[in-house]
């Protein structure tokens, strides 16, 4: 869709909302309508033309005392979902009694299939049924919905020489359409969802780059299986879905799809849920899992080939210990996240106040191991996931975990400001178990901080775009490996960023400087200075022993590594590899500065004694 469409919609149900809802419901509550409505109008849209043989269908059904209806009734509209009500939406708009029109909207509802009364409960629509009818906007809510100058359908609106009128309206824009009136209705009422940032679509375009394009080659004809732990209204699913068919028309294979997603939050569930059924598909509208991905799992056990991820980060996850029923995060014993490391119980629990991690560990369970492509990973992060965690703590140990099972293939540093609810800089990870063989051992850094093109109006914090031609940028980059232009893309060694934490300790010596032994013989430590830790690098050469006596002895003699203290650790940053410092003034130019200020100032000083 145009973005003069996407734009004249998103103003038509603002448009809406001011019309209808004010004065009657607080700016904040607007959503609750809104909505749902939209989702109404357009499944309204989409059950139209085959209204009249579901009716019929119907008739028959009722006449043979055939009680379960949706599969036929379904089948007759060409849906994965049907409405059996003598109604349309278009029917109700001219009700000028109140108390009938509210009879007939909720028959309206009633009429659904139960796919999509799961969805109107989400919603909890219902409830706000009565106070519409007593304010006597029901009828005009109905009435702006289905003002013909706009379509909600998925099919193009057709002027009678078949020439397109209006086009149709695609899944992602939908959700698009959904995330851009939450976040206008946060805005205006000063709310922000912490860590739920929405997604934009040249970010969705990118990350489907990522984790398809390098493969495509590799793309056979069969099933695969698309997974998004944190789906949102499904719109990464839906780019996903595209990008794989697209690629693989291609290459003149045919590949059958399976879209499985979790959510959360109950409107944006059942948003993905409603745009998975006007899409079609019915029996992956019930692969929508509503609930936490953390503390309860859609697919536990369940493996996927693709999976593509923006996850919460920087919000609480202690509800979902309440969930397991704990109260500490170390008595957690799911496998996704405490596993079996080199024979050792090892955590990959990060700190209660971020769940980002878990939603990487949660994609890293799910990788298939069994097939020639295994799975991609490409999941949006912060920075803290790059370093955030001592050695040994969960953070680090699931870097650890990642990089020396050589599944890291790529991380893409993307340009601050490029998410609507946030104006921090992300990451990509892009992971995979089945590298190819250039690739193994080895990780690619990209600096992509600089590759944005304004926006004519910033979407809230958004005020840029990774555009086609940014996009094929970065893809470049990432296809050259370490023939890519090293000022953007860098290569590493796996063991680069490994590191010992060392805990030093220092003998305690009587007056005369003699070495004070315990009862056993061995040295007392001397606590005021003992304690310091050491980060060795695994790039030191001679590695510890080598750095204790080059970096610690010539102002430590007698100190010493506590045995058993060495822990290992993992991080990454781009400050160090790609650190540009600022270019400093030369001598003439501050010299000229100097000359300047002399000659406006000329004369000030006597001015002042002077007077």
């Amino acid at each position: 869709m145009e973005n003069a469409n996407f734009n004249q919609l998103v103003s038509f149900v603002f448009g809406i909302a001011n019309d209808c809802l004010v004065d009657v419901y607080d700016v904040g509550d607007y959503r609750k309508i809104i909505l749902p409505m939209i989702v109404l109008r357009r499944f309204d849209a989409v059950l139209e033309p085959t209204k009249q043989a579901v009716l019929a269908m119907k008739q028959k059904l009722d006449a043979a005392g055939i009680l379960e209806q949706d599969v036929a009734l379904c089948s007759v509209a060409h849906e994965a979902f049907c409405n059996s009500s003598p109604f349309t939406l278009s029917d109700l708009k001219s009700r000028t009694n109140q108390q009938q029109l509210k009879q007939d909207f909720i028959l309206y509802l009633d009429g659904f299939s139960k796919n999509v009364q799961d969805i109107i409960t989400k919603f909890e629509f219902r409830n706000q049924i009565d106070k519409l009818s007593e304010h006597d906007i029901l009828g005009l809510l109905i009435s702006k919905f289905v003002d013909p100058s706009i379509n909600l359908s998925s099919r193009p609106v057709l002027n009678p020489d078949g020439s397109v009128k209006l086009p149709g309206l695609d899944n992602h824009t939908m959700g698009t359409v959904f995330e851009e009136v939450i976040r206008k209705f946060n805005e205006e009422t000063n709310i922000t969802d912490a860590g739920r940032h929405f997604t934009p679509r040249d970010i969705v375009e990118l990350i489907a780059d990522l984790a398809f394009v390098p493969i495509e080659d590799q793309i056979k004809s069969t099933t695969y299986r698309i997974y998004d732990g944190a789906c949102g209204t499904g719109g990464m699913l839906t780019v996903a879905e595209e990008r794989i068919q697209r690629l693989s028309q291609k290459a003149g294979k045919k590949v059958s799809i399976h879209l499985y997603g979790q959510e959360n939050a109950d409107e944006t569930y059942a948003i993905a849920r409603a745009d998975m059924l006007v899409k079609g598909e019915g029996s992956q509208a019930n692969n929508i899992f509503f609930g936490s991905t953390i503390s309860n799992d859609g697919f536990p056990g369940e493996t996927f080939d693709f999976c593509l991820s923006n996850p919460p980060f920087g919000t609480s996850w202690k509800k979902d210990l309440a969930a397991w029923g704990l109260t500490k995060k170390d008595d957690i014993t799911d496998p996704r996240f405490q596993v079996t490391y080199r024979g050792e119980d090892f955590s990959l629990l990060p700190d209660i106040g971020d769940p980002q991690m878990l939603f990487l560990a949660n994609n890293i369970s799910k990788m298939k191991q069994d097939t020639p492509l295994g799975s991609r990973i490409v999941e949006v992060h912060n920075g803290s996931s790059l370093f955030t965690g001592k050695a040994g703590q969960g953070p680090s140990n699931l870097r650890q975990y990642i990089i020396e099972q050589d599944l890291l293939e790529a991380i893409v540093a993307l340009p601050e400001k490029m998410f609507y609810n946030t104006g921090i800089g992300t990451y990509l990870w892009v992971l995979s178990n089945k590298k190819s063989a250039q690739r193994k051992g080895k990780v690619q850094l990209i600096d992509a901080t600089t590759m944005k093109a304004p926006l004519r109006k910033n979407l809230g914090e958004k005020n840029g775009e990774v555009n086609a031609a940014l996009r094929k940028k970065i893809l470049d980059l990432y296809l050259a490996f370490d023939k890519a232009d090293p000022e953007y893309s860098k290569v590493f060694e796996n063991h680069e960023f490994g590191y010992w934490q060392v805990t030093m300790q220092q003998p305690k010596r009587d007056e005369n400087g003699k070495i004070l032994l315990d009862k056993k013989g061995n040295p007392v430590i001397d606590k005021e200075r003992s304690g310091d830790t050491e980060i060795i690098p695994f790039t030191y050469e001679g590695g510890i022993d080598a750095f204790i006596q080059n970096e610690v002895h010539p102002y430590a003699p007698d100190a010493f590594v506590k045995p058993g203290s060495e822990k290992v650790g993992y991080e990454l940053s781009f400050t160090k590899y790609f650190y540009k410092p600022v270019q400093l003034r030369t001598l003439d130019e501050i010299a000229a500065d100097i000359r300047a200020i002399e000659k406006e100032t000329d004369g000030l000083l006597d001015e002042i004694i002077g007077g």
